[in-house]
């Protein structure tokens, strides 16, 4: 079980999803419990933050129940769906409740990895809580002003009770600690591989948003032949389609800015023109067309007509002879900062 742990507003639901869509994807089926849509279907109606506070017994005594509803689907999903990690989703801010999950985890053998979200940036803050507001249920056709504020009282009846995991009381537990959305980590008794799996894709994501931007290259010399890969440069009118690229990216005032870029010419040409520093990834390469490299698809399809109805038939898997697949290109993560221009080779 993965229980995530943090006040609201502090990422731990797009945490959540992130990583269950990641584990999906290197093959550990995983799922996410979200308590909050549990206690969303208890109470339909949500009036305003006065559910939330710790001595609102009849909504403490719901919130209980939502949270005991949930452990029991992660043990379904264990035992008949065959599940192998469980995402369970909520604020688990104090040391009772996070006692409760470890024994429920304890009884039935589950390993726990507790995941703390904390965060103490004001902007971070203040972004988060909007985003929350915009995407939730609770607040739907509600003035901006009184959900904002209907949400830092939601956050300050958290926090009266919150008690973080302590390195020294909690020291026999496995977790990690993400400090101002990646400013800093504490990571403890990593257990197993795909723990530290988990602990690698949490220090290498980003929880605040960005904006990448995907551009073709200039067209090159051999584009106007229509001749497919190579190394050719940019032929005039792909200058000016670079200097018209640096032009926008002028005016969009972006700051730290970060371009990536293949290693041929016409990419490098391309982000030349940008005028900023970029760096050159082979992993951007257009795909090798093998012995097809620097052919027109006239020329392919009387040279090589199987392998032209091959390719028409499946462009995503065909391979090239001597060349490469264009689904082994289909894989790649961004690292950058704020703000990315990738100038890549793309192939239709």
């Amino acid at each position: 079980m993965i229980v995530m742990v943090g006040l609201p507003a502090r990422g731990k639901t797009y945490i959540s999803k992130k990583l269950t869509r990641y584990l999906n994807w290197i093959g550990v089926p995983t799922k996410v419990f979200n308590v909050g849509q549990y206690r969303r279907e208890a109470v339909k109606t949500y009036k305003n933050f006065e559910f939330f506070k710790p001595d609102n017994e009849e909504a403490m005594r719901i919130r209980k129940a939502c949270a005991s509803a949930a452990l029991k689907d992660v043990s379904a999903y264990f035992t008949k769906e065959h599940g192998q990690v469980a995402v369970f989703d909520a604020t688990n801010t104090t040391r009772e409740r996070r006692a409760i999950i470890i024994s429920f985890a304890k009884e039935r053998g589950y390993k726990v990895f507790f995941v703390e979200s904390i965060c103490e940036d004001p902007e971070i803050i203040a972004e988060n809580i909007k985003q929350v507001k915009f995407g939730s249920p609770d607040y739907v056709d509600r003035d901006i002003d009184e959900a904002m504020e209907d949400f830092i009282q939601r956050i300050e009846c958290y926090r009266a009770n919150y008690m973080s995991i302590d390195d020294e009381k909690d020291r026999k537990l496995s977790y990690i600690k993400i400090f101002d959305v990646g400013s800093r980590y504490l990571v403890n008794r990593v257990q197993d591989h795909i723990q530290s799996r988990i602990v690698y894709y949490l220090m290498n994501i980003h929880v605040t948003p960005r904006s990448i931007y995907l551009s073709r290259h200039g067209e090159s010399e051999l584009n106007l032949s229509g001749r497919i890969g190579g190394d050719a440069g940019l032929s005039s009118r792909g200058q000016k389609y670079a200097n018209a690229l640096a032009t926008f990216m002028r005016g969009q005032t972006i700051k730290d800015l970060k371009v990536w870029t293949s290693h041929m010419k016409r990419t490098i040409q391309t982000a030349e023109a940008l005028g900023v520093q970029y760096e050159q990834w082979k992993a951007l390469n257009e795909i090798d067309a093998g012995v097809c490299e620097e052919m027109t698809y006239e020329e392919i399809q009387e040279n090589f007509p199987e392998e032209f109805a091959l390719r028409d038939q499946d462009k995503y898997r065909y391979r090239y002879p001597k060349g490469e697949v264009s689904g082994l290109r289909s894989s790649w993560s961004w690292n950058g900062k704020k703000m990315s221009w990738l100038s890549t080779n793309l192939q239709v």
